[in-house]
């Protein structure tokens, strides 16, 4: 293994260490698609398109995981999406 495989090897391992964290939403019978896909592209930094996949999913599915990373990034946004009347936890 050359030393530029090592070092992204590396760096994978460390990526899965911090995002150790995440994001859940769950379907509420409340907010419109159109509520949560703005709040998933204003809070959780989601393009357009990945904020209605998530909306869909969790219309379908009950739940989808909105936003992966450091508890101490995600606690403030999920704060955010609790604020704007969407149910949410972290895990």
């Amino acid at each position: 293994m050359g030393t530029k495989e090592k070092i992204s090897e590396e760096l994978l391992l460390e990526e899965e260490v911090v995002k150790h964290s995440e994001i859940v939403l769950f379907n509420d019978d409340v907010n419109t698609f159109d509520h949560v896909i703005e709040t998933l592209i204003q809070v959780c930094e989601h393009t357009a398109e990945q904020a209605e996949q998530c909306s869909l999913i969790v219309h379908y599915k009950g739940k989808c995981t909105v936003k992966t990373g450091e508890f101490d990034d995600l606690k403030p946004r999920c704060s955010k999406l609790l604020q704007a009347g969407l149910s949410a936890e972290i895990v």
